[in-house]
């Protein structure tokens, strides 16, 4: 039996359709900043976010990751700022970045069967942890925004880390910090390589779930544990038995 149920969020336990591309995004935003006086029009601002992303990849020190880095994102809406002769704040550069995400997200919403999933590994008294890709201005408001945030015992976002899955790095952090024992532990998402194959060459057992937007599988997928429907009530019935 698991003691510790590790977990992906976007595409496992959340549902969400963002789009980034779409010009009427990047038109809003060209006018906020434009607002608060860097002025921008929507390609320049497009081509200015992007520019500073590749440059805060680059920038992230070798000895954070091994084969994944994750920047934090909002260096790059401070930046769009700062590069035009205006200073920002951290608070304003993350009001800035939430904006800019509410304006690309089309939905979000839990998944069926979260809180029945949850609730069975404290029955069985497991301990929840989350292990995103993701950015923490971004994600954090919105795992409270769908009520689960208080359900972790510790949630693990790859932007404050410097990597991201499937790096092992990744993996062994959250293990070292608690002292888990990774034979104990189970990996549950819906990505095979940032996930599955993360998770399998960490040590670690895991539970796939195929879900609208899992990428193709194109290769070996090495889950313990397979659902294809990508049922929450199903994982629950496969690591539990009911």
């Amino acid at each position: 039996m698991y003691k510790n149920f590790i977990f992906d969020l976007y595409g496992t336990l959340v549902d969400i359709n963002t789009n980034e591309w779409k010009h009427s995004l990047w038109k809003n935003m060209a006018m906020i900043y434009s607002l608060g006086g860097a002025q921008y029009t929507a390609k320049e601002l497009k081509k200015a976010y992007y520019d500073y992303l590749a440059e805060e990849i680059a920038n992230i020190p070798k000895e954070k990751y091994t084969t994944n880095s994750e920047p934090q994102i909002e260096k790059v809406f401070a930046r769009m700022y700062t590069e035009k002769g205006v200073e920002c704040s951290a608070e304003t550069a993350t009001y800035t970045g939430r904006v800019f995400r509410a304006l690309s997200i089309k939905y979000i919403r839990l998944y069926d069967g979260v809180q029945e999933l949850f609730t069975a590994i404290r029955e069985h008294d497991g301990k929840i942890y989350l292990l995103s890709n993701a950015q923490r201005i971004f994600t954090e408001p919105e795992i409270r925004m769908t009520g689960i945030y208080d359900d972790f015992d510790y949630v693990m976002i790859s932007s404050d880390e410097g990597c991201a899955k499937p790096d092992r790095m990744f993996y062994q952090r959250l293990l070292d910090k608690f002292g888990l024992d990774p034979k104990e532990s189970i990996m549950i998402g819906n990505d095979y390589i940032a996930d599955i194959k993360g998770s399998y060459e960490a040590g670690i057992d895991s539970l796939y779930l195929h879900t609208n937007i899992s990428p193709e599988i194109k290769g070996e997928l090495l889950a313990k544990y397979q659902i294809m429907s990508g049922s929450l009530i199903e994982a629950r019935q496969a690591l539990f038995g009911a």
